[in-house]
């Protein structure tokens, strides 16, 4: 009985086996046909993955581009930073070098009209006044039977003195003697006077005395702004008043000139092509050489108000 028992095992394994073989051969073959079906799936997830990965690396591409663009724009932006840094500088030096070339002329200008209006009075004035004297003396002389000869006498003497007095407006407007004699304030003094005198211009002067014992330059522009400022007036504003007046404020002397007359309009007036330019610009740069400061102020029914302000340093004695 074991032995038949024995002998049934192992057929009963071998179909066993026989029949697990046979399990095993069909899952085989269901895992066969299983990849086939899946290789499509598999072939497709490859073509992605290679598509993916070409978009990445163009992707890469441009960053690298845009990143070489930006350091270019970068640095082309840093080069023109510098290169506008050092036109600025350049500016800055042509400019004080402009201002000091203005300077220089301006010193020029006043030494020689200085020496020329001091030629006109004491060489063609005193010429002229001897001329009178001399015409003077004919006159006396010529006989009482001879009226028309005295009549001649008499209207060259008129015209004697009045080329004197056109000698003495033009060398007082050329450099006052009185400026370099007695100061500032008695030249203002006589110039306004006179203007008034000649345009039928009531002007009112009043001054701060301290204002004397700025340096010889610094009146020297205060009394060229002034004469400008009140000449423009006198052809242009159709005032009938003005003021002008000078007082002490911190660190500095103002000056203000002011009228009712017709207004402007300051920026057109400091255009290339207007006349007014060159008198303005020139009491600009005289105010600004000193270190000073010119505004102007027009409105209409208000006037015109010129004002400079000049500083005060350690060269002016007496005004602080």
């Amino acid at each position: 009985m074991k032995a038949e028992r024995k002998r049934a095992n192992p057929s009963h394994v071998r179909a066993s086996s026989s029949a697990k073989g046979s399990v095993s051969h069909l899952s085989l073959g269901a895992s066969l046909d299983n990849r086939k079906s899946f290789e499509p799936i598999r072939q497709g997830s490859r073509q992605r993955r290679l598509k993916h990965g070409g978009d990445s690396t163009k992707g890469d591409d441009r960053l690298k581009h845009e990143i070489e663009r930006r350091k270019v724009g970068q640095l082309t932006i840093q080069e023109n930073k510098i290169e506008f840094h050092n036109l600025v500088l350049e500016s800055e030096v042509m400019q004080e070098k402009l201002r000091h070339l203005t300077r220089q002329l301006i010193s020029a200008q006043e030494d020689e009209r200085r020496e020329i209006s001091r030629e006109l009075h004491d060489g063609a004035v005193q010429k002229l006044v001897s001329i009178n004297i001399e015409l003077s003396a004919l006159r006396a002389e010529t006989p009482e039977g001879a009226p028309i000869l005295k009549a001649g006498i008499a209207r060259i003497q008129k015209m004697v003195s009045k080329s004197v007095k056109s000698l003495h407006r033009f060398a007082r407007d050329l450099r006052p003697a009185i400026l370099d004699d007695l100061g500032l304030i008695p030249a203002l003094y006589e110039y306004s006077k006179g203007l008034a005198a000649r345009k039928k211009i009531k002007i009112q002067l009043t001054a701060f005395d301290g204002v004397e014992a700025l340096v010889n330059a610094k009146r020297t522009v205060m009394f060229r702004v002034a004469q400008e400022a009140l000449t423009n007036i006198a052809r242009h504003a159709y005032a009938t008043k003005v003021g002008l007046s000078i007082i002490k404020i911190p660190g500095a002397i103002r000056m203000e000139i002011s009228d009712n007359g017709k207004s402007f309009h300051v920026g057109n007036a400091l255009l290339a092509k207007n006349p007014k330019r060159l008198g303005l610009i020139g009491m600009k740069e005289r105010v600004e050489m000193i270190g000073g400061r010119l505004t102007i102020e027009s409105a209409p029914g208000k006037g015109t108000t010129v004002r400079a302000d000049i500083p005060l340093d350690q060269s002016d004695r007496g005004t602080k």
